[in-house]
């Protein structure tokens, strides 16, 4: 009986993360979210979300007549023509499909979170939006909106997508307090910084890795150890002692966070008297890590 390479499972899995059932799957599960959050909490409870559903349910609040997803899905079109010639077609063909998943869920949501206080309403929606679109943009697409335009103006001006973000969210507030009362539009202005972290948790929490530097003794017995126990490639670089004068190999490994404490295990195993550093933040592509995304 064989058992399988983890490294070509780990390959296998990075290759199927690229694919179009995958990238669907994101999208729907991001849009579903993105829609409760919106219809079942925000809409009930006179919060304004940020980005074009924000100018959504500003066009709601306007002409109730039309549902809030029909107006998400009509502010979308010309932002998906401007995606389409600035980004890529395949950006926008699966922005669309979440766009149209979107617009679809808030029209056919009516639950209403049965919940009275305005801070838990906040708390609920901040959360559930913020992961919806933290999940969708795991993926190739978006569901829509402003995100388009963030990526847009990123790779025609080099601007990052948060401070885009902040920008357009500044100029939705600022027609919100025009328009809205001012206790609702504050409850919103909490509600999105909740929303700005949870995105953020969402697109961190499997793309952070680790770097390791381990001094040591015997740098080759820990080369191999990484190599073969731990099924990672490292680095071998020359240092030299800074009080002793005396030269060194540094090894550098970098890691994902469920691979620190057996780096750490098989270090000390092989010398006690390690020395071992370890960074977290880093966002790593190339070949054993996440590839780079090309819209």
């Amino acid at each position: 009986m064989t058992t399988a390479n983890p490294d070509s499972l780990r390959r296998s899995l990075r290759r199927y993360a690229f694919t179009v059932p995958w990238n669907l799957f994101l999208l729907t599960v991001g849009s579903f979210l993105v829609a409760f959050a919106i219809k079942c909490v925000a809409v009930p409870h006179g919060l304004l979300s940020s980005g074009v559903s924000g100018l959504a349910l500003i066009g709601f609040h306007f002409i109730p007549a039309l549902d809030a997803g029909v107006w998400y899905f009509l502010l979308n079109l010309p932002i998906m023509v401007l995606g389409w010639y600035m980004v890529s077609r395949r950006f926008v063909l699966y922005s669309l499909y979440g766009m149209a998943a979107t617009s679809v869920l808030v029209e056919r949501m009516h639950y209403v979170l049965p919940v009275t206080d305005p801070w838990l309403a906040v708390i609920a929606c901040g959360v559930t939006l913020g992961a919806g679109i933290g999940i969708a943009l795991r993926s190739m697409g978006s569901t829509g909106g402003a995100d388009i335009l963030a990526v847009a103006v990123r790779e025609r001006m080099g601007m990052p997508i948060g401070r885009f973000e902040f920008l357009f969210n500044l100029g939705v507030f600022a027609i919100g307090f025009a328009t809205m009362k001012l206790e609702a539009v504050l409850y919103s202005v909490a509600m999105n910084f909740l929303v700005g972290w949870v995105t953020d948790a969402c697109l961190s929490m499997f793309s952070e890795r680790r770097m390791a530097l381990v001094i040591s003794n015997s740098p080759a017995a820990v080369v191999q150890s990484v190599l073969h126990r731990l099924g990672r490639g490292a680095t071998m670089l020359m240092a030299r002692g800074g009080w002793s004068g005396e030269e060194k190999q540094v090894v550098l490994v970098m890691l994902n966070n469920l691979e620190v404490k057996r780096l750490e295990e098989l270090v000390y195993e092989i010398d006690p008297a390690a020395f071992l550093i370890m960074g977290s933040g880093f966002n790593v592509l190339g070949q054993g890590f996440s590839g780079r995304k090309e819209y």
